[in-house]
């Protein structure tokens, strides 16, 4: 089937607009670059100071600006021409990319290894916001759920082929090497951006009327936007839900390797099995959204939490790599179903806003889960601690469920009920009242 007579909301559909090509382009090689250049960072760190402390600090020192600095990176999005924010979020990286290169070409201070990541990482907070305000008006809204599934599905390919060229890169060369292709694909990038020739797609609307706000008063209303939207609100925490799973994940699926015969290896295994399964689901997903949207947040849900319940009584390894794949496919099938419901029922000006709001706070969701994790698996055991993290997201999946069947009740209960004189003196007489009535 070629793009031009797909189905609308799948990738194929969403595949045919050539300026959406351009931007998925930059996203992909920007995301491979970024996995590409982490398996090379630690790598560095841990070589020069031969301690795992480091290690963690360093890839902390990744994660932590994000979580602080996403939502000022949606108010970024929000208040400046969105193509001169992406190429300068490029460029900059580009940069601090040569520069950790030299770092790790010459005697240098490893301390600085950490310090670059840590402002690599502040310079793209807002970067994904403005993909994210951006690629709705690339394509038509029909197709936008295919859209979120493409990008969706190349950071899961990026995660399961990035570490793996890094690694490849690691045994040619010294880390430098990989510091400079990752500075390369942040070239590629801001050249993807430049090419779209979309006019208007990527300009920020009312933003002078916005700069007199201040920045805290920004954040207020982009929060206030979506406790303004329940729905909305349902779709993020099950995001966060998701993200605190895989946080624990990150813990606990060592001592699953360990336990079904796979080996300490076998915990790379299984996360490339949670990548996989990610990217079948985005083909999933962008099917799935076409159905009524609480059934399929419920079932992906389900596919999150049902198989952690189910892994305390598995000994085989492969089908423990089953079960991961199914988690990573749930959980990209709620991540693409949280972007599509903000873009579709938030405002267009408060898209970024919100944005930076969720993402950061689902990010912090993975390090709690880390921290949540050891403690639970101390104090539980694995398998209470297995069960504690299946329960989560399954929990989260029965309330919506009981939900969604109060909300039938009550709408066939409106449907019966008999119209009221004033109903029908005014006419406001709904189909089901009205057919009660006769």
């Amino acid at each position: 089937m070629s793009t031009k007579n797909s189905a609308e909301g799948t990738i194929r559909s969403a595949l045919r607009y050539p300026a959406f090509r351009r931007l998925l382009a930059g996203l992909a090689v920007s995301q491979a670059g970024d996995w590409l250049y982490n398996i090379a960072l630690v790598a560095l760190v841990y070589q020069r100071t031969g301690s795992a402390v480091w290690a963690g600090v360093t890839t902390a020192a990744r994660i932590a600006p994000m979580v602080i600095l996403g939502p000022f990176g949606g108010l970024i999005a929000d208040r400046f021409d969105r193509r001169r924010v992406m190429v300068a979020c490029d460029l900059i990286r580009l940069g601090l990319m040569l520069l950790l290169a030299l770092v790790a070409a010459t005697d240098l201070p490893v301390v600085l290894a950490p310090v670059i990541a840590a402002l690599a990482t502040a310079a793209a907070a807002p970067y994904l916001p403005s993909v994210a305000v951006t690629a709705p008006r690339l394509v038509a809204e029909a197709d936008l759920p295919g859209a979120n599934a493409a990008r969706a599905a190349v950071t899961g390919i990026g995660l399961v082929a990035g570490p793996a060229l890094g690694g490849v890169l690691l045994l040619l060369g010294s880390p430098a090497v990989a510091f400079v292709a990752n500075a390369a694909t942040f070239g590629a990038s801001a050249a993807c951006v430049l090419a779209i020739r979309a006019n208007g797609v990527f300009h920020a609307a009312q933003a002078t009327a916005r700069r007199a706000a201040g920045l805290l008063g920004q954040l207020a209303d982009g929060a206030a936007a979506l406790r303004a939207h329940p729905e909305a609100m349902r779709l993020a925490g099950a995001d966060i839900i998701c993200s605190l799973v895989y946080g624990m994940q990150t813990v606990l699926l060592i001592l699953v390797a360990r336990r079904t015969g796979l080996g300490l290896h076998g915990y790379g295994y299984l996360f490339a099995a949670i990548g996989i399964g990610g990217v079948a689901g985005t083909a999933l997903a962008s099917k799935a959204l076409r159905l009524p949207h609480r059934p399929v947040l419920v079932a992906a849900l389900g596919l999150v939490g049902l198989p952690m319940l189910v892994l305390p009584a598995v000994r085989l390894g492969a089908l423990a790599l089953a079960l991961a794949a199914l988690t990573g496919a749930g959980a990209i099938m709620v991540e693409v179903m949280t972007e599509t419901g903000l873009q579709r029922l938030l405002p267009g000006d408060m898209i970024g806003r919100a944005y930076g709001l969720v993402v950061p706070t689902a990010i912090g969701g993975i390090g709690v889960g880390s921290l949540i994790a050891p403690v639970l698996a101390s104090s539980l055991g694995l398998t209470g601690a297995l069960l504690a993290c299946g329960a989560a997201p399954a929990a989260c999946a029965c309330v919506l469920l009981a939900r969604t069947a109060a909300s039938e009740n009550r709408m066939a209960s409106d449907m019966n009920r008999p119209p009221s004189r004033h109903q029908l003196q005014t006419g406001e007489v709904t189909p089901g009242t009205l057919g009660s009535a006769l």
